[in-house]
């Protein structure tokens, strides 16, 4: 089952891509991407843990991203709020997802631990949090501000481009804005965290110049037992592409003791 469809959620179309054995046969993996991400720039990440696990994935772009439909700018401060605790969980029923285990990587991830922890999330098994972050740190916002710099200069808007096409603008600014908006300083996700009742994989490069370790220190306080930590070596902002052999291996073994 590998298929490229649309899925209308809010009334917008969502585009998504299906790998692997449908929700009838198998629980599912869901993909949030990053916030400059969209289904293409999983790359073949979703196909290969499908693959070795035995389950299936829908991977998708959030509103504004990739092919979905455009999004309204400004972005909210607390977008991600929205997308935890109101889109994904229609995303998931629109989808017929029944057993599901998250696969989010850093604003997807942070919209992963919002659903976790704030809504009832009844079809979760578990989830990985790849590169989270659950406050503002100031390394965060010195980098937003260098990619906006790297974006104002052309060479980020045309790489960009080529996976974001018309929305190209709506993933940078609606990301880029928001981070850097004086009401960010309050964001703060570690609140959802207690609620969170699943198993969760903690995994984050060492050089990720979007944060610290005082991200990962953050989300295991708040899950205790919950969390499982992995600290990668010579990686920075994304395990998947950067140590894609140490991730995904780490990735599989964990939806793998899920499913036992």
């Amino acid at each position: 089952m590998d298929r490229e469809e649309y899925l209308v959620v809010g009334g917008k179309r969502l585009e998504a891509v299906w790998h692997g054995p449908p929700p009838a046969d198998a629980p599912t993996l869901v993909f949030l991407h990053e916030g400059l991400g969209c289904v293409a720039l999983w790359r073949d990440v979703p196909a290969r843990l499908a693959a070795a696990t035995g389950c299936g994935a829908l991977v998708y772009s959030r509103l504004g991203y990739g092919r979905s439909d455009p999004c309204e700018l400004p972005r909210p401060v607390r977008y991600m709020h929205d997308e935890g605790l109101g889109v994904l969980p229609e995303l998931i029923e629109v989808a017929g997802i029944r057993d599901a285990i998250l696969v989010g990587h850093s604003d997807g991830a942070s919209i992963a631990l919002i659903y976790a922890g704030g809504t009832p999330a009844a079809p979760l098994r578990g989830l990985v949090s790849e590169a989270a972050h659950v406050f503002l740190e100031s390394v965060t916002a010195r980098s937003i501000r260098q990619a906006g710099e790297a974006y104002d200069q052309g060479a980020l808007r045309a790489r960009l481009e080529k996976y974001h096409g018309e929305n190209t603008d709506c993933a940078f600014r609606g990301w880029h804005d928001a981070w850097l908006h004086p009401d960010f300083q309050r964001w703060d996700l570690r609140e959802y965290l207690p609620g969170i009742a699943v198993p969760v994989l903690v995994m984050q490069g060492r050089d990720d110049p979007y944060g610290t370790a005082a991200q990962v220190e953050a989300i295991q306080h708040g899950l205790g037992a919950r969390a499982q930590v992995l600290m990668l070596p010579d990686c920075g902002h994304c395990p998947h592409l950067e140590r894609r052999d140490a991730a995904l291996e780490a990735m599989a073994a964990f939806v793998s003791s899920l499913l036992d």
